[in-house]
């Protein structure tokens, strides 16, 4: 099984193939990060009919390699830059860093310490954070039109409007607004900018809800069963945790939501700032 390093960069990708028994490295590519380079890259490896791809921060600069390679059956491994970093000090020349380094030792990483995980295509908890960030960015981006909204209104409307404030309610206000000068004509178009721009982000928001609650369903979740949990949360708590399967046990499962870590502080062992915000 020949281990083939990947250290990536933004623009360019650094391959090293090692041998996992010597240790040494046998063949090393430099490519651009294109699709055309990366099938570049997957015809050079042919050579090693059995290998393993191991790229260091496999989620952050190697996460559009490392989905591709994925995608044409190939195994791949994550190998943190601390791990890597590691390797480097303890090679000849100390610190120093360039990219043939780089790749090799995300290898040996892997091979020699075993600090290198398993990557798995994204799935359904991917695609769940990508429409929960963004359901979040449209309830803010509502919240900032209302509040806006409410702003115009208070110097349109005597007493201004309800706190409670929906686009037809504020749709109907403005009907009833005669603007008297230059000023409050202004008042009133910004006004009906923003009543649009509202309806259109309740479109969006209904639109992302009934997707988020399409994924939750062909995940096969049970959390809407729980009681108070719809598809929304449920949703948001796919997105961060993944599938519990994926931990050894419920022990494990409450330190990584923080449970273990509350324990610990009410023993006075942890500080509450190590706690997650959420």
């Amino acid at each position: 099984m020949m281990l083939i390093g990947i250290d990536p960069h933004k623009s360019t990708h650094t391959a090293t193939a090692v041998d996992p028994d010597t240790h040494q490295e046998i063949a090393s590519i430099r490519i651009e990060a294109s699709l055309g380079e990366y099938r570049r890259m997957l015809t050079w490896a042919a050579r090693w009919p059995q290998r393993r791809w191991v790229v260091e921060n496999a989620e952050g600069l190697g996460r559009h390699l490392s989905s591709w390679l994925l995608a044409r059956g190939e195994e791949v491994l994550d190998v943190p830059s601390t791990a890597t970093a590691r390797i480097r000090q303890l090679s000849r020349g100390g610190g120093r860093k360039n990219d043939r380094i780089d790749a090799a030792a995300a290898a040996c990483v892997a091979a020699l310490h075993s600090d290198a995980r398993n990557v798995e295509a994204e799935g359904e908890a991917e695609a769940l954070a990508v429409l929960d960030e963004r359901r979040v960015n449209l309830a803010q981006s509502r919240v900032r039109a209302v509040n806006q909204l409410h702003a115009l209104l208070r110097a349109l409307i005597a007493g201004g409007a309800p706190r409670s404030l929906s686009a037809a309610a504020a749709t109907a206000l403005l009907r009833t607004v005669r603007p008297s000068g230059v000023v409050e004509q202004a008042r009133k178009a910004v006004a009906k900018d923003l009543v649009s721009e509202i309806r259109s982000l309740d479109q969006q928001l209904k639109a992302n809800a009934e997707a988020i609650a399409e994924l939750v369903a062909a995940s096969g979740s049970t959390l809407t069963e729980t009681v108070g949990v719809g598809p929304i949360m449920a949703g948001r708590l796919i997105s961060r945790t993944g599938r519990a399967s994926r931990f050894p046990n419920s022990s494990a499962f409450a330190n990584y939501a923080g449970g273990g870590a509350d324990r610990d502080r009410q023993r006075g062992q942890v500080p509450p700032q190590a706690l997650p915000a959420w």
